[in-house]
C-alpha cells in the first residue's frame, strides 16, 4: 500500500482495462485516430518545412498551448527547430487526449482517469524537461558557461537532504508561525479534544456587535487566512471593525481514528458557537466557511435551519462546494476502489498522512508543482523566492480514518448533501432549510472545487446569493488582499425569487471588476451588521472562557 501513496492498483487496472477492451472492439475508431495521427504527421512535416524556408514568414502553428500551460511562453520556442519540437510535442498530446477521452463505451470516470495517466507520463518527456530541447536552458548554460547546472545540482542535493530528513524547503524558515504569519493579535479562550477557538483583539475603537466565526478546512492549517500582515484575511476583518473568532483544528494523531464527520459539527462548529454566545451574547453570528470548512458550515447552516434554531446572520462560503457530482480532477483518485483502498491504509495508521494528500494534489498541479520546478531549480539553477502561502503549504495536516472515510462516502461518492439524503441528528437535512443571506465566492482556476460546481448553490440554496467569481485558483484566489492585487472579480447578486441563470450566461451578464473582492465582501458584511459599539471582553472569564494562551495556541503546531 504504501509503495503506490494510497492510490488502488485495482482501480488503476481497471481504468485500463476499461478503455483498452473497449479500444480493440472499436476498428472505425482506431481508423479514425490512425487517420489523425496520418493528418498530424503531414501537419508537421509542412510546419517543419514552412520553419525551415529561410524566406518563408512565420509560420503559423498547428496546435496552441492550453491558457495555463506556461512551458512554452518563452519567445525563444518559436525559433527553429524549438517551435518544430513544441509542435510534436503538442500534437502528440493532442492526439493522446482524443485517444484516451473519446473510446466508445468507455465508463467517464474511467475515460478521464486513463487521460490522466496518459498526461502525467507525457509530461514527462516535454522537451521543456531536458537541456538539449528547451532553449531557455540552452541560452542560461551558454551565458553562464554552465554555471546554472551546477548550481542546479546543488539545488538538488539541497532538496534531497531536506527531503530526507524531515525538513521543510529552502526559504520556508524565514515564516515562522505566530512570529512572522499568524501573528495577529489574539487569544485561545476554549479548547477541547478537536479544536481551539481563537478570538482576536479589537483593533478599532468600536466593532459591528455580529461577531464574525471563520471555519477553515481541516484538511489545512488555519492560518492560511492569518499569513503574513499583508496578506492576513483575519487582519482585514479585524482592522474593518468586525470581532473575530477562528477555528484551529487539531492535527489529529492515531488515537483520534474514530472521529467522524459528526464529531467536527459537535465539537468543532456547535463547541465554537456556544463559546462564542458565552462572549457575545444576544447576537447572530456571520459564519465563514473555507474549502472543506465550508461544506462542513453549510451542513451545520442546514440542520439549524431544519431545527428553527437561530445562530448565523449571515453565511459565506470560500471555495467550497455543495455538490460533488462536477468535482473536477480531483474525483480521479475517488472511486469505490479508491475509497476501500484508502480505508484498509488509513485503518493500519489511524488518520491518512499529510504528504499522501499533498501527492495527489502535485499530480493534478503537475506542469506547475514538478515539471515547471524541476527546470526553474535544477535546469536554470534558479530558486523562486519563498512566500508565506508557499511556506504554508508545505505545514500539512493529516485526516482521521472515520472523518475521512465519512467524507469521501457520504459527500464525494454518493453525494447525499446535494440529494437530500445527509443526516445530522437522525433526520436528513437539505440545503434548501438554509434561512440566511449568503455570499459565495468561487476561483476561476480552481482545480479542487470548480467554480461552476460551486456555483450550484444557486440550484439548492432558497435564499438570496451573492456570488463573486475571482481570478486565480483555489488559494491564491481567495488569498487577494486589496493593495497591489493583481486580479479581478465579477460579483452580482441572485434574489430567492428570481429565475435560475446558468453559470455560463452568469459569467456574460457580469462584467470583471479590477482589484480584490475583499472590500466588496467587507461591504456586504457590513450592510447585514448593525450600527458598531464597543468591542467585545477577550473571552468570558466570569464562566471559565478566560483567555487560555496567546494566539495561534498550541493546536497549530501539532505534527
Amino acid at each position: 500500500m504504501r509503495a503506490t501513496s494510497g492510490r488502488s492498483p485495482l482501480s488503476l487496472l481497471n481504468a485500463y482495462t476499461d478503455w483498452l477492451g473497449h479500444l480493440i472492439v472499436a476498428p472505425g475508431f482506431q481508423q479514425h485516430m490512425l487517420e489523425l495521427a496520418t493528418k498530424r504527421s503531414l501537419q508537421l512535416w509542412a510546419y517543419a518545412a514552412n520553419c525551415a524556408h529561410l524566406g518563408a514568414g512565420p509560420a503559423e502553428t498547428c496546435v496552441t498551448s492550453l491558457p495555463q500551460d506556461k512551458r512554452f511562453a518563452d519567445s525563444s520556442w518559436s525559433a527553429w527547430p524549438f517551435n518544430v519540437i513544441q509542435q510534436a510535442f503538442l500534437m502528440q498530446q493532442d492526439w493522446w487526449e482524443q485517444a484516451t477521452t473519446m473510446v466508445p463505451g468507455v465508463s467517464p470516470h474511467n475515460a478521464r482517469e486513463v487521460s490522466f495517466l496518459a498526461r502525467q507520463a507525457l509530461d514527462q518527456f516535454a522537451p521543456s524537461n531536458f537541456v538539449a530541447t528547451n532553449p531557455v536552458v540552452l541560452r542560461k548554460t551558454l551565458e553562464t558557461g554552465g554555471k546554472n547546472l551546477w548550481d542546479g545540482a546543488r539545488n538538488f542535493t539541497d532538496d534531497l537532504q531536506r527531503a530526507l530528513s524531515g525538513r521543510p524547503p529552502v526559504g520556508a524558515e524565514a515564516f515562522r508561525v505566530g512570529e512572522t504569519i499568524a501573528c495577529t493579535p489574539g487569544s485561545v479562550i476554549f479548547r477541547n479534544e478537536l479544536i481551539e477557538l481563537i478570538q482576536y483583539s479589537p483593533t478599532t475603537h468600536q466593532v459591528h456587535p455580529e461577531p464574525v466565526l471563520i471555519v477553515p478546512a481541516w484538511i489545512m492549517k488555519y492560518y492560511v487566512l492569518d499569513l503574513s500582515p499583508e496578506n492576513s484575511l483575519v487582519r482585514h476583518l479585524v482592522q474593518a471593525g468586525h470581532t473575530v473568532f477562528m477555528i484551529s483544528w487539531r492535527n489529529p494523531r492515531p488515537e483520534h481514528h474514530d472521529l467522524g464527520i459528526d464529531d467536527y459539527l459537535s465539537l468543532g462548529i456547535e463547541a465554537a458557537l456556544a463559546a462564542i454566545k458565552a462572549v457575545v451574547p444576544g447576537h447572530l453570528i456571520h459564519a465563514v466557511g473555507y474549502c472543506l470548512g465550508g461544506t462542513l458550515l453549510a451542513i451545520a447552516a442546514a440542520a439549524f435551519g431544519r431545527r428553527k434554531e437561530h445562530a448565523f446572520k449571515t453565511l459565506t462560503l470560500l471555495a467550497a462546494q455543495t455538490d460533488f457530482a462536477d468535482a473536477g480532477e480531483l474525483t480521479l483518485f475517488i472511486d469505490e476502489s479508491e475509497v476501500t483502498f484508502l480505508e484498509d491504509l488509513m485503518w493500519q495508521r489511524g488518520r491518512l498522512e499529510a504528504r499522501q494528500m499533498a501527492g495527489a494534489f502535485h499530480l493534478l498541479r503537475s506542469n506547475d508543482l514538478i515539471w515547471s520546478r524541476l527546470v526553474r531549480d535544477y535546469l536554470l539553477g534558479g530558486r523562486t523566492p519563498m512566500s508565506d502561502l508557499m511556506a504554508w503549504n508545505t505545514d500539512g495536516s493529516h485526516m482521521p480514518y472515520r472523518m475521512h472515510s465519512e467524507y469521501l462516502r457520504r459527500l464525494f461518492l454518493n453525494n447525499d448533501l446535494a440529494a437530500g439524503r445527509y443526516v445530522v441528528g437522525g433526520m436528513p437535512v437539505g440545503l434548501s432549510n438554509i434561512d440566511v443571506p449568503m455570499f459565495v465566492v468561487a476561483t476561476e482556476w480552481d482545480h479542487v472545487a470548480p467554480w461552476r460546481s460551486v456555483y450550484k448553490i444557486h440550484l439548492q440554496a432558497d435564499v438570496d446569493v451573492t456570488f463573486a467569481l475571482t481570478t486565480g485558483g483555489h488559494n491564491v484566489g481567495i488569498i487577494n488582499p486589496p493593495t497591489n492585487s493583481k486580479r479581478e472579480y465579477r460579483m452580482g447578486t441572485h434574489p430567492h425569487t428570481a429565475a435560475y441563470v446558468s453559470p455560463d450566461h452568469w459569467l456574460e451578464a457580469h462584467d470583471p471588476v479590477p482589484g480584490s473582492w475583499w472590500p466588496a465582501w467587507v461591504q456586504w458584511l457590513k450592510t447585514n451588521s448593525s450600527a458598531p459599539v464597543a468591542p467585545p471582553t477577550l473571552g468570558a472569564p466570569a464562566i471559565g472562557l478566560g483567555p487560555i494562551e496567546a494566539a495561534p495556541g498550541s493546536y497549530v503546531f501539532d505534527r
